[in-house]
């Protein structure tokens, strides 16, 4: 049986604990409602620029240079996978989640017999794919700073995408994340970011505005602005994505730190009901030894 000292030490670690947990909890709800803010700006923008460049695909009859970006190389057997997770744990199963399907899906494409090449955008999945997966890994982004310099670090991963891409390195190149639906609920989403898949541009843009399709009017002609919104639209993109998947930590990580307190608490009382019978037991032990000692007199 434990000793009274050992339980009552035990019980003031839990507490402590309590309290960082209760603590991370609300600095993670403070910057969710801002994350969740900015994620929730970005939609609208970059679904409409995806809408814009599906209706300007027509006019991209050649597959040449920045177009490439739009029309592809003609070719799907390279590809590239950029799983985007959180830098830092303790937010439940939103890393393990990334993780898992983009293992799934390079192992899909790779049965499949395509080549299948890794950029890991955040420590964990960097650290992950670095252990079963290293040889694949071609480039990794961590400490982006998503809160203060979200579109900088879109802009690194983005022109590091197209250098690539440009040398022909790849074909295709899928985005990895986890799409932000509450504050305790995160979907994982893929989406096709190089070349645009025009379907699901308009389908989304769709499902994002129940409005009338708009009618544009382009100056100077639909090439020259092709070649000049194709690679803003891929740093577009990843910046939305950088922030779906920035409050979708803050998110999971309020609601893993609100389940750790909760069972901090029982814990707590659990061990306090411990300590109350441990003691009791000392008492009633000494009571006896007492008692049996008068008797014996």
């Amino acid at each position: 049986m434990p000793s009274l000292k050992d339980i009552k030490t035990q019980i003031n670690s839990v507490v402590s604990t309590k309290k960082i947990t209760t603590a991370m909890k609300m600095v993670a709800a403070s910057k969710l409602r801002r994350s969740q803010e900015k994620a929730v700006a970005a939609r609208p923008y970059s679904s409409r620029l995806e809408e814009m460049l599906s209706s300007l695909a027509s006019s991209a009859a050649s597959g040449e240079g920045i177009i490439k970006l739009l029309t592809g190389t003609g070719n799907d057997q390279n590809y590239i996978v950029v799983p985007v997770s959180a830098d830092r744990g303790l937010c439940g199963g939103f890393n393990s989640s990334i993780n898992r399907e983009t293992f799934k899906l390079v192992k899909s494409l790779e049965n499949d017999g395509k080549n299948v090449q890794l950029m890991p955008v955040g420590k964990k999945s960097r650290d992950f794919f670095n252990r079963v997966m290293k040889e694949q890994i071609v480039e990794s982004f961590i400490d982006l700073n998503v809160s203060n310099n979200g579109y900088d670090s879109a802009l690194n991963v983005s022109n590091k995408l197209q250098e690539l891409y440009f040398d022909g390195k790849f074909d295709k190149c899928i985005l990895v994340f986890n799409k932000f639906k509450s504050a305790i609920s995160q979907e994982v989403t893929q989406q096709q970011l190089i070349p645009l898949d025009v379907s699901e541009s308009s389908t989304e843009s769709k499902e994002d505005n129940n409005d009338a399709k708009a009618i544009y009017d382009y100056e100077p002609d639909e090439e020259t602005i092709l070649k000049d919104l194709l690679p803003k639209n891929v740093s577009i993109q990843i910046f939305k994505v950088l922030l779906e998947s920035d409050a979708g930590e803050h998110g999971a990580r309020m609601a893993a730190m609100d389940n750790a307190t909760r069972n901090a608490g029982e814990m707590i009382d659990g061990l306090t009901l411990k300590y109350n019978r441990t003691r009791q037991a000392f008492i009633t032990k000494e009571l006896i030894e007492i008692i049996s000692g008068a008797e014996s007199i």
